[in-house]
């Protein structure tokens, strides 16, 4: 099965201390799932990319989805891609879900892989893309990151599938809210979405359709320009708990 449109779910959340494991896929990376119209024992295809393809995680992520049930396998480019048939090894997946951790670096190793256009193949074909902070900027056109340093950074050479910026973490670092305002009323990002930790912020094509959470609190919000006063404006958004 794949989803009836391209899908993306970007998001600052997905991972869940577990029971009995260290961590269990959260209520995102479920409905990640369940909007990929997967039947059966789902493929949940792992990429740990902006982390260096850490083996550790890696081994958590595979028991995460012993846990639950789902077929994990990992997107290892370090030291080299695990086929030669990276686009077909990729869609043969019902999600895609990208780790956190440095978006920069991310983005200078799929280019070398050619993996911009294979994950554009894989969203045009059904296979929901998502995941967490770096893994939530990357599919956009850029957004603020740390990947340079702890003071935050702008990138604006994300994949582009949707034509927004990306703003993670927006409650949980202090410098987050502010960095993406003034990138915003500066004209260095354009309409930027943002997240809380626990969000999401679910696409359907381009078009943002929804805005979810899997925490009690913590919400998701459009940061426009207003070229009248050229000062950025936040609207929170309405959020469906999961």
């Amino acid at each position: 099965m794949a989803a009836d449109q391209p899908t993306i779910v970007a998001t600052s959340g997905g991972w869940v201390r577990g029971s009995w494991t260290e961590l269990e896929f959260g209520p995102l990376v479920r409905l990640s799932l369940d909007l990929s119209g997967a039947t059966g024992r789902p493929k949940l295809c792992h990429v740990g990319t902006a982390n260096g393809d850490d083996r550790h995680m890696n081994a958590m992520a595979s028991e995460a989805g012993r846990v639950a049930g789902i077929e994990v396998s990992h997107l290892n480019l370090f030291p080299m891609p695990p086929t030669a048939d990276l686009a077909g090894f990729v869609l043969d997946h019902d999600v895609i879900w990208v780790n956190g951790g440095s978006v920069a670096n991310l983005l200078a190793v799929w280019q070398v892989h050619g993996l911009g256009e294979i994950m554009r193949t894989a969203w045009e074909a059904g296979v929901v893309l998502g995941g967490v902070s770096a893994g939530s900027i990357c599919w956009y056109t850029g957004g603020v990151t740390d990947s340079f340093g702890p003071n935050l950074r702008v990138v604006t050479n994300g994949l582009g599938l949707l034509p927004y910026a990306s703003g993670v973490h927006l409650d949980s670092e202090a410098q987050r809210r502010p960095t993406v305002h003034e990138a915003v009323a500066a004209g260095k990002l354009p309409e930027t979405h943002c997240t809380d930790d626990g969000a999401g912020l679910i696409y359907r094509g381009a078009s943002l359709v929804e805005a979810v959470s899997e925490r009690k609190r913590g919400g998701a919000y459009l940061v426009r320009r207003d070229d009248a006063t050229g000062q950025a404006v936040e609207t929170p958004l309405d959020t469906r708990r999961l």
